[in-house]
């Protein structure tokens, strides 16, 4: 049973993990704290970068002599395997670490069995401490390795009456400059944002991060079936973020000379999950889906949407293009129902995340 110290660190080790978002991919993010037996942190730290060393190295690194005999709390089970780093189970057994909890274990079969590496070096381990937490924490990593597929993460901007343009069409700006830098963390986190032709032509829009000291900059996808909405000089174009241009299979060549991913189509568009599975292939890990109504559909329409994040400014319009359109949703019944994890102020405007509900059997 773990103790009350050791939750303590075990949120501590959630909140250190979380700073690696947006520099770990295609890697998870974690986070390990080391306590003594009077619960005490002696050392601590978090995956910082792809193919640097992991949280447990940082940790026993900082902790030094004090491991042996101490206990090491991580956000995952400790990896099994050697890739660019040695294995994590082996580090916390040679620094003589005696007890080790974890939050989720590992579904990589590459690295799992970590656990079982303790244990038959006499350590004891506890998994599952603040499992849910640390479920979410790792949410695009768990899901790219359980679904094989990106997770997915739909921004939208709109006001209390769920309009995202009036109806001659303008949006800027319908929520606060606070709001647009927020998104701009939001993408920080990502490894692709992702636009369709029709934001693509009303918009130009440059889907860069700006304004986040140190951040890596996402891959830019422009859901463009036919090839014809990035034109040349098009903002997302320079020389900023890297670019892919998702077309259909029989699309004419695309105009702009950008990289290309040619799909097969699907009603309305391409097809949603061969999209997802061509980034996947290209490292994408987590994608924000910043596209309009048409898009947004069709994400939901392919079951292919896992967190939504909405910023509502205190306005109403009365018209204009609304939030969502299709998704294949005809009736209430068929609503797709969402658990809001947070509501918070983002400057004047109001920030809601939800996840997926599980649904009923």
């Amino acid at each position: 049973m773990a103790t009350q110290a050791e939750a303590a660190a075990m949120r501590h080790a959630l909140a250190l993990a979380v700073r690696g978002l947006g520099f770990t991919s295609p890697n998870p993010v974690v986070g390990c704290v080391v306590i003594d037996a009077a619960g005490r942190t002696v050392g601590e730290g978090y995956h910082q970068r792809a193919g640097g060393p992991h949280a447990e190295v940082h940790a026993l690194r900082a902790a030094g002599d004090l491991a042996r005999g101490a206990t090491a709390v991580v956000t995952l089970e400790p990896c099994n395997h050697t890739g660019r780093t040695g294995p994590c189970a082996q580090a916390l057994v040679d620094a003589g670490i005696a007890r080790v909890v974890y939050a989720v274990g590992d579904p990589n079969p590459q690295a799992t069995g970590g656990a079982t590496t303790l244990r038959a070096a006499g350590v004891d381990v506890e998994a599952g401490l603040l499992e849910a937490e640390g479920e979410a924490a790792n949410a695009a990593w768990l899901t790219s390795v359980r679904r094989g597929r990106p997770h997915v993460t739909w921004k939208y901007a709109a006001t209390l009456d769920g309009r995202t343009a009036a109806a001659d069409g303008s949006s800027r700006w319908i929520t606060s400059a606070e709001s647009r830098a927020d998104v701009h963390r939001l993408r920080a986190e990502c490894d692709a944002v992702v636009v369709g032709s029709g934001t693509q032509r009303a918009d130009d829009p440059h889907l860069a991060v700006r304004g986040v000291e140190g951040a890596r900059q996402p891959l830019r996808v422009v859901v463009d079936t036919h090839g014809t909405a990035v034109r040349p000089g098009a903002r997302v174009l320079d020389d900023a973020a890297p670019t892919l241009i998702a077309v259909a299979a029989d699309a004419a060549p695309v105009p702009s000379g950008a990289d290309t991913v040619r799909l097969p189509r699907a009603a309305g568009g391409l097809d949603i999950a061969a999209l997802l599975a061509a980034l996947h292939a290209r490292g994408v890990r987590s994608v924000l889906l910043e596209g309009g109504a048409t898009l947004a559909g069709a994400f939901v329409a392919a079951g292919a949407v896992d967190r939504v994040v909405g910023y509502l400014a205190p306005a109403l319009l009365g018209a204009g293009p609304a939030v969502l359109s299709g998704g294949g949703i005809t009736t209430v019944t068929e609503a797709l129902r969402l658990d809001m994890t947070e509501a918070v102020r983002v400057g004047p405007d109001l920030r809601i995340t939800a996840t997926l509900a599980t649904k009923e059997h």
